[in-house]
């Protein structure tokens, strides 16, 4: 595969010079922007945020993921299926450090920092929020609280519970909670709500934290009809402040998302990208994975 360099080039505009800041190591792509006005103006037209460069990830001789490049706009809502050992989730793995690349880097275009020489925790303190499929919540607290927890961050359970919070963090709870349909269930206890509203309560924490770029993992698994439609429209509406990358296999919900691009992965690269539609009438596709 070309190297991410011409492709950024022509996605931004812009000219690298610089190589990928790193911890300990050098790395091999060349990559800190060096632009003009003009050019820059051009990188915000084109809104590239975060960079995955030819990523390569194998466990115990399986190829999980092969040379796999994919660039993520700011604000958009991009799907990303395929059929089950496609690298999706090991995808989600590199990108918040659970799992390290054999190759490659990632980083935001105008940070360039490679994360992937970073932790978890500090991946998440850069922005890049995950949402798992199984809702991780403090089922013993108030809906309220666990917004307030996500907030407080690494201060403590006791010693958020009992602080006083700004007028601004207050009005951030609120907002939170009105975001994702919870308001009116802010005083019960997580643990009574239904597997959707747990879903959509973890969102809200994710969404407290005020991520750049929020990775969501088959959200609608487990949820009724009701629920799925509103998890759609949730995650529509985040849509131009956060880039939402949502992994899911429900291609009725996919469609529903109205995303600005579907990646098709099989055996850990890229088939086909583009609108729904676009990806829908590619041969390929419906042969390894819609045919299915």
């Amino acid at each position: 595969m070309a190297s991410l360099a011409p492709i950024l080039e022509n996605h931004v505009g812009t000219t690298v010079s610089r190589e990928v800041k790193t911890r300990g190591r050098a790395s091999r792509w060349p990559a800190k922007v060096e632009a003009t006005r003009a050019a820059k103006a051009r990188a915000e037209s084109a809104r590239a945020l975060l960079c995955v460069d030819d990523i390569s990830v194998s466990f115990d001789g399986f190829h999980a993921i092969t040379d796999l490049t994919l660039i993520f706009n700011e604000g958009e809502l991009r799907s990303i299926i395929g059929p089950n050992g496609a690298g999706k989730t090991t995808l989600m793995d590199v990108i918040t450090g659970k799992t390290r690349p054999d190759t490659g880097t990632v980083f935001f275009v105008h940070d360039l920092e490679n994360l992937t020489t970073l932790s978890e925790h500090q991946i998440a303190h850069k922005g890049i929020g995950r949402k798992f499929q199984r809702p991780t919540v403090f089922h013993t607290h108030s809906v309220r609280e666990n917004i307030e927890l996500a907030i407080a961050g690494n201060k403590g359970v006791c010693r958020t519970l009992f602080a006083r919070y700004s007028k601004a963090q207050v009005e951030r709870v609120d907002e939170c909670l009105e975001k994702v349909g919870l308001k009116d269930q802010a005083k019960g206890v997580a643990g009574a709500l239904s597997h959707g509203e747990k879903q959509w309560l973890e969102i809200g924490m994710l969404l407290a934290q005020e991520p750049r770029v929020l990775l969501v993992d088959e959200p609608v698994a487990g949820m009724t009809s009701s629920e799925v439609e509103k998890t759609s429209t949730l995650l529509r509406s985040l849509r131009g402040k956060h880039t939402v990358v949502v992994v899911e296999h429900d291609m009725e919900f996919v469609r529903s998302l109205e995303s600005d691009c579907v990646t098709v992965l099989h055996e850990g690269r890229v088939l086909a990208e583009g609108s729904l539609a676009d990806v829908q009438g590619d041969r390929r596709v419906v042969e390894v994975y819609l045919g299915e």
